[in-house]
């Protein structure tokens, strides 16, 4: 009797430790959304503020060059005017406030969308779970964190104190749960066992 190929599944093995490999995964993704989610409006009110003296100087520009008809008048202003819109905008282009507001939402709906697909699948197996490792360590490594302000990772890790964190915040990887591999009361008996018979070998 001849098998069809949609009747032949493979078999999955899971890792006994799985589980808490994907909620620290889960951990670890939720806390990089929130911190995004930080620095994008960081870097949005940097952005916001270059615009602004921008809109100024154009504004003070036409007001110059509209109150007198002569040239020598004005020119003295719009050399000045001028030349604090050519620093604004080279500091502007230096700091790249609004690259990097882009980079950091961008991000952020990234790993949105990776804890939605860790959190909704209730059946992980270790092969998607390495898939779903691989997308995060994809993610992470384009995470600008030196361009992230203190204040904002302490806020992180302050929020999840009790939970995983990355280890670019927390400074070691989940070092605030540890993980019990499980065993059963056969293997405890015979651990026992043999620590009492290498006991009484040496006192022998």
């Amino acid at each position: 009797m001849s098998l069809k190929n949609e009747d032949i599944r493979p078999e999955h093995k899971t890792s006994p430790n799985l589980p808490y490999k994907v909620e620290k995964l889960l951990s670890k993704t939720e806390a990089l959304v929130l911190l995004c989610s930080k620095a994008s409006g960081y870097w949005s009110m940097v952005k916001f503020a270059f615009n602004i003296p921008l809109v100024l100087t154009s504004s003070a520009m036409c007001i110059i060059n509209s109150i007198s008809e002569d040239a020598n008048e004005v020119k003295i202003p719009n050399i000045v005017v001028n030349a604090i819109s050519v620093l604004i905008i080279s500091l502007n282009n230096s700091i790249k406030a609004s690259e990097k507001c882009d980079l950091f939402r961008r991000l952020g709906q990234q790993f949105l969308l990776l804890a939605g697909q860790i959190e909704n699948d209730d059946e992980i197996n270790d092969n998607e779970f390495n898939l779903l490792a691989l997308k995060y360590e994809n993610l992470i490594n384009d995470i600008l964190f030196e361009e992230i302000p203190n204040r904002y990772k302490m806020q992180v890790v302050e929020s999840f104190k009790d939970r995983h964190l990355p280890l670019q915040l927390n400074g070691t990887i989940g070092n605030n749960k540890s993980f019990v591999p499980p065993s059963n009361s056969a293997e405890i008996v015979m651990k026992q066992q043999n620590a009492m018979n290498s006991m009484g070998n040496s006192n022998a």
